[in-house]
């Protein structure tokens, strides 16, 4: 009995050690996805958020001129883009500011590094996020 186990450990010639060492390449590319893919969408909802964020901050540029004049509410464009640009700056993040008389739109581009999957040469995922507001009179109605 013992020479037929010892003849079977002898004619296996590592074949299990390579299907082992596939077998783990599948399995850490799964855990990269499963990490970094998480990491790169708290970086989307992130962007998403700084985005929203600095298009409110433009929509108080409100022209009070011409709201006192005649009840138009528009927005001072430059003052507008500045405001919006001033808090990307404050919580660090990077992007373009489109702001006209009737809105503002912010698009945030950022990059996640990753950690798993950097070892198969994806060293980073890129995430964006968009935001738009314009200015209101007040909260007359809930929005869908």
């Amino acid at each position: 009995m013992d020479a037929l186990r010892t003849a079977w450990w002898q004619e296996e010639e590592g074949r299990v050690s390579a299907f082992v060492v596939v077998l783990m390449l599948g399995l850490m590319a799964l855990a990269g996805l499963g990490l970094d893919g998480g990491l790169a969408l708290a970086a989307k909802v992130r962007a998403t958020g700084q985005a929203e964020s600095a298009a409110r901050a433009g929509a108080q540029a409100v022209d009070l001129a011409a709201y006192r004049a005649t009840g138009a509410l528009r927005l001072l464009p430059g003052e507008a883009d500045g405001l919006a640009r001033r808090y990307l700056a404050g919580v660090g993040a990077t992007g373009t500011v489109i702001a006209t008389a009737e809105a503002v739109t912010v698009t945030v581009t950022a990059s996640q590094r990753t950690q798993l999957l950097s070892l198969i040469g994806i060293p980073a995922i890129g995430a964006h996020g968009v935001g738009a507001a314009h200015p209101q009179r007040g909260v007359t109605e809930l929005e869908p």
